[in-house]
């Protein structure tokens, strides 16, 4: 990767860099570039994709709460300073024709 390459992303990501934010911005890239590699090498041909990654780290991580309705219908006083409303709904303006 050289300079050139960065001004070619830069341009493509709608950014302006200064050559001084572009010589920056160069040693970052190539390290983000070189980790993509190191994942694209490594074999998961027979590794079974997770539904949900929180299922693999299940002992580690916050297990997901219940669903369950932990909150009272409070429709009545949310609707009191509706500037406007019907039928239990709040009126805005239409900002697509």
């Amino acid at each position: 990767m050289d300079i050139n390459e960065v001004h070619r992303i830069a341009k493509l990501s709608h950014l302006e860099l200064s050559p001084p934010e572009a010589e920056a911005v160069l040693p970052q890239l190539e390290a983000i570039f070189a980790l993509v590699e190191q994942m694209q090498a490594v074999d998961t041909a027979k590794v079974d994709p997770l539904p949900h990654p929180i299922l693999f780290i299940r002992d580690l991580a916050q297990p997901l709460r219940p669903d369950a309705i932990t909150e009272t219908d409070q429709r009545e006083s949310n609707m009191a300073n509706a500037p406007a409303q019907d039928r239990g709904y709040f009126l805005v303006p239409r900002v697509i024709e």
